[in-house]
């Protein structure tokens, strides 16, 4: 067990299957959580108390409002003294083939984007200060291996994790050596999202994984715990959690 014990952590996006797990994990390992959402508030209300130990906290935390984020961090600071781990965990997609360009509309493209690259600067913007001040603090990014082999969800969603391993590391450069940056980049996890798919194709792609099966939302957890509280020495880079699927 990795101890978090005294440490205060933020989860964007707690109320999704990711979200969920990492705020689990953190909890387990003694951290005191902020659950942030965007409208699922009594979902996050429901989840603080269910975590282990005391104290965790639903916060209404929209990524995409930058002003809404600053009454979030003074809440935090408010509530828990200040903040040690920032988990940015809100992200958005859609299903659409690579080639159906048309199908991939500005609306939805702007929505990813906004959601999943601008939502990480505003919310490590508006918790630097609690972190700095730690002088030890932590950003977890939840990327994707679709950062790397260019297939998932849609083009847009592949860019747009692109774009967090690139801000992993430009933050870490920047933020350093008060705060260090990693990113998480789980391969296809079981959430409820993909449990909604086809059985088959479900089969097929864990047979075409290395380990045999999908990741499961408790072993991205597992590599945020590790990184927040093991991997003391590392920023600036990207953690794979994906069963080894680009080999296949």
């Amino acid at each position: 067990m990795i101890a978090l014990a005294n440490k205060r952590a933020l989860v964007t996006g707690a109320t999704g299957g990711l979200g969920k797990a990492i705020a689990a994990g953190l909890a387990a390992a003694g951290a005191r959580v902020a659950l942030g959402y965007n409208r699922a508030g009594a979902e996050a209300e429901a989840l603080a108390a269910t975590l282990p130990g005391n104290g965790h906290l639903p916060l209404c935390a929209p990524v995409t409002d930058s002003a809404a984020l600053s009454e979030a961090a003074g809440r935090i600071m408010a509530e828990f003294g200040g903040l040690d781990i920032l988990v940015n965990c809100a992200g958005i997609t859609r299903f659409c083939p690579h080639g159906d360009l048309e199908a991939l509309d500005d609306a939805i493209i702007n929505d990813i984007l906004a959601v999943n690259v601008r939502g990480v600067i505003a919310c490590t913007r508006a918790m630097r200060p609690m972190l700095d001040a730690t002088g030890r603090g932590v950003i977890v990014n939840i990327s994707s291996i679709a950062a790397r082999t260019a297939m998932g969800s849609n083009i847009a969603y592949c860019a747009s994790k692109a774009a967090v391993d690139n801000l992993t590391m430009s933050l870490a450069r920047a933020l350093a050596p008060k705060i260090r940056v990693l990113s998480v980049a789980p391969g296809l996890v079981d959430t409820e999202f993909v449990k909604a798919l086809s059985q088959d194709w479900r089969d097929e792609q864990a047979a075409r994984t290395p380990l045999g099966d999908l990741a499961r939302p408790e072993h991205v957890a597992d590599a945020v715990v590790a990184a927040a509280g093991l991997l003391t020495y590392s920023t600036g880079t990207v953690i794979a959690v994906d069963g080894g699927r680009p080999l296949g």
